[in-house]
């Protein structure tokens, strides 16, 4: 049977502050019920948040919807981000994303859980490697 979830029926979330820098707000999408796999947040980031390095077992896309933002993957440049880019991060890539540091951004996040996974956190990005200047 079809589910339909209605708009305001879930409360936007803080993000856990283990897993990010400054204020982030999570608005979920679906968390669809196994066997099916995805997941996905309206993710929006306050000027200067942004997430901790993290990879997802199966990859993860972007999506900005707003704003300007960055995102990193380990051993390439910092990258800005705009209104209608869609990033594709694969599997297994350590990364980060979030807010530019004086504008606010706004993507949503999809990815897939393996065995209920949908990412491995790891330590928060520092100030030295968030702040270096985009391509």
């Amino acid at each position: 049977m079809m589910n339909i979830q209605r708009a305001g029926s879930l409360p936007t979330k803080r993000a856990n502050p283990d897993y990010f820098t400054g204020t982030v707000w999570q608005d979920t999408i679906i968390e669809a019920p196994e066997p099916a796999r995805v997941a996905a947040l309206r993710v929006a980031f306050e000027p200067g948040a942004r997430t901790a390095w993290h990879t997802h077992p199966l990859g993860q896309t972007l999506h900005v919807l707003s704003g300007v933002g960055r995102v990193q993957c380990e051993g390439e440049k910092v990258q800005e981000i705009r209104p209608g880019d869609t990033i594709w991060i694969p599997p297994h890539t350590r990364h980060w994303h979030g807010a530019a540091p004086d504008t606010a951004m706004v993507h949503l996040a999809m990815q897939e859980r393996e065995n209920g996974v949908p990412a491995h956190w790891q330590e928060k990005v520092s100030d030295e490697d968030y702040l270096q200047d985009p391509e």
